[in-house]
Parts: structure tokens; C-alpha cells; sequence
């Protein structure tokens, strides 16, 4: 049985001056042998901007499933606002999915925390879903004084630093993060690309 234990998440979305929520959806499926996890929150950089689609074809899909009986590019999840959930898509009427043993041939489906997707014989169930804390940051404010000046020698000097290009969204994290995942969405970073952090990356 696949499960997962509900907590309060905290994700920094951009100083200082408040938090807003933002809503997650946990996803939780076996692919080749193994358990894959994977969170979806109602805004991150994907394929198709503000949708995460799942199929086998990894050019077009967020969630890349190997299983034959799954279609190319198969359905898509995404987070209604006026709705306050996520809703699933079906994007192939020759093979549409199942949604808590219905079909969905045509239309959206919200999801729930335990509902259960079929996509072909590929099982995904959801595993959570939550409402998360985000840290809202400010633009430092601007200093209404004339600039300084710092001569060109006094400038301290570069030394150079690494971070991890997600291989998902590329953006760059500081090492330290290596065991946490990327911060922006949520991927792992054992795979991630070792990259020279510049001073104004």
C-alpha cells in the first residue's frame, strides 16, 4: 500500500515582509521496480506552463512513465484557483485514464488524497495533498543616496564557488543542497550537473 505522511511544507518563493500558501500535490507510483516520488506544486516551471503532464514521451512530459501501455503524452495535472485543487486532464481518447475506477474520456477530474490514477497498467496514487507556507521575498529597497564609488583595485577579490543545476528546471542550487533537492521544485540532486557559480548568478 502506498502512503505518506502528511506534515507542513516550507518553501521560499521569491527579504521578507510575509508568507502566502501555496497548495502541493504528492504523487507516488512504481516505475521500473522502483518507487518514484514526485511533488507538484500549483506554480513551478514545466514543459507546458501551468500544467505538469505525465507520459512516456520525455519531451513533452514533466513525469516521464516507461511502461509500454502508457500513451506518449497521456494527461495532465494542474491547479485550479477558483477551485482551490488540482484537476486531472485526459490528453488521448484512445487510451484515457482512470480515475478512482472511472474513465476519463473527456473533461477534468479533481484529485484527492488518496485517489488512484491508471494510465494504461502504470499505477500512481496520490499519495498527499497540502496546503504549504511560502516565504514571500522583497527586493532589498532601493537606496535613495548617491551610489558610492569603490575603486577598482579595492574590489574584493573573486573566488570562484560551485552550486547543482537541477536537471529539471536548471536552476542553480548552493551544494548544501544536495541531499534537500532542489528548492524551486523539488527534484533530486544526485543527478544534478556540477556547475562554477558566477558573483551575479
Amino acid at each position: 500500500m502506498l502512503g505518506i505522511a502528511q506534515g507542513k511544507f516550507e518553501v521560499t518563493i521569491a527579504g521578507v515582509f510575509g508568507t502566502e500558501t501555496m497548495s502541493a500535490l504528492i504523487l507516488k507510483w512504481y516505475d521500473a521496480g522502483q518507487e518514484k516520488t514526485q511533488t507538484i506544486y500549483e506554480q513551478q516551471p514545466t514543459k507546458n506552463p501551468g500544467t505538469v503532464r505525465i507520459g512516456r514521451d520525455p519531451l513533452r512530459c514533466d513525469i516521464v512513465l516507461s511502461h509500454p501501455t502508457v500513451s506518449g503524452l497521456h494527461v495532465e495535472i494542474f491547479f485550479n484557483p477558483q477551485q482551490q485543487r488540482f484537476l486531472i486532464r485526459n490528453l488521448r481518447e484512445q487510451n484515457p485514464p482512470v480515475v478512482d475506477g472511472k474513465r476519463l474520456k473527456r473533461g477534468e477530474k479533481p484529485l484527492n488524497q488518496g485517489s488512484v490514477i491508471l494510465l494504461g497498467q502504470a499505477h500512481i496514487q496520490v499519495a498527499g495533498v497540502s496546503t504549504i507556507e511560502a516565504t514571500v521575498l522583497a527586493p532589498p529597497p532601493e537606496n535613495l543616496e548617491r551610489p558610492v564609488q569603490i575603486p577598482v583595485a579595492a574590489q574584493p577579490a573573486y573566488k570562484p564557488a560551485y552550486g547543482l543545476e537541477c536537471p529539471r528546471c536548471h536552476r542553480v542550487s548552493p551544494i548544501e543542497h544536495l541531499e534537500l533537492g532542489c528548492k524551486w521544485c523539488g527534484t533530486s540532486l544526485a543527478a544534478a550537473a556540477s556547475v562554477l557559480v558566477t558573483p551575479n548568478q
